[in-house]
């Protein structure tokens, strides 16, 4: 597969969020002439963030200002933002999203690292530390879906959902509103309307169609295509089983927002108790309860970083 260009519209709103910030960019290579976008912030010891599905780097920005005594870094994930597209077959979508992954700590020279998923993103991190335990020291889990007992929310399946998904795009193209309107289904509304940049550049990964076919290509791996009529909406092959919840022998902070209506609290804690050393901080806001709430989100995610590299010494 030829890499396909983003739009230029992409790159320029990534220029004006990032003018006068201290958050670097950079590009790597990720295997065969793939590229991976990156945003870096502080020095420290590592952790790599991992964004959800359909967004990208550029949405932990609050998170990255506020995060002291690590060294931050997250990439666009494949196709998203500025990093080139990969080949994700669906039957081997999760073995290709660790592979990826590992090719990526590779090129960052980390032999180990903290890893902090959000979303479908710690979907990913969680198949990582599952297939690489050696390699990651903590996980970091904001908001992850497709556990047990959870059900996929009706606009995500109509989203997912072949033909459908497409017909309601054309419907109603990405603009502040449509976005906006998503986000206070995520429990973010309010939350977002305080950062337009991230606006912007929500709407121009949105209008992007190498984003759109990775974003669509991940949610029909993980939503079922017969979603509207199944019980949980969530494919089951897709879904981190309680067994394998059991076998994160890492480390692992959860971080959740009241308000996800994704996944309830009430999953959440007893997701907490199927992973043998894991912790539960429940915040106010939604499904990006870093928006919101970015100064506690980093306190909670450093002190659980740097407490382990203490006591370590």
């Amino acid at each position: 597969m030829g890499v396909i260009s983003h739009p230029d519209e992409v790159r320029h709103c990534y220029e004006r969020v990032l003018a006068g910030a201290t958050v670097r960019r950079r590009y790597v290579e990720v295997g065969t002439g793939r590229r991976v976008h990156l945003l870096e912030q502080g020095t420290g010891p590592a952790v790599v963030l991992l964004p959800g599905s359909g967004s990208f780097a550029g949405f932990f920005l609050p998170l990255l200002d506020e995060l002291k005594g690590v060294g931050a870094m997250a990439p666009d994930r494949p196709g998203q933002g500025l990093s080139d597209p990969i080949d994700l077959p669906p039957r081997r979508f999760r073995e290709t999203a660790v592979a990826w992954l590992d090719r990526l700590l590779d090129a960052l020279e980390l032999d180990t690292t903290v890893l902090l998923g959000h979303s479908g993103g710690a979907v990913w991190a969680l198949w990582y530390a599952l297939a690489h335990p050696e390699r990651v020291k903590r996980l970091v889990l904001v908001d992850p879906p497709a556990f047990p007992k959870t059900r996929c929310p009706l606009p995500l399946r109509l989203v997912a959902t072949p033909g459908l998904g497409e017909l309601l795009s054309r419907s109603v193209p990405p603009s502040p509103k449509s976005l906006l309107q998503m986000a206070s289904f995520m429990g973010e509304g309010a939350t977002l309307t305080a950062h337009p940049d991230l606006i912007d550049l929500w709407v121009a990964t949105s209008r992007d169609p190498v984003a759109d076919r990775a974003a669509r290509a991940e949610l029909r791996v993980l939503i079922s295509p017969f979603a509207l009529l199944s019980r949980s909406g969530w494919r089951r092959r897709s879904r981190v089983r309680p067994d394998e919840l059991r076998q994160v022998a890492i480390p692992t902070l959860m971080v959740w927002g009241e308000r996800d209506p994704l996944v309830s609290v009430s999953v959440a804690r007893a997701v907490a108790e199927l992973i043998p050393r894991a912790r539960l901080e429940v915040l106010a806001g939604g499904h990006m309860p870093w928006l919101g709430q970015p100064d506690q989100t980093a306190a909670l995610v450093a002190e659980f970083v740097l407490t382990k590299e203490r006591s370590e010494r």
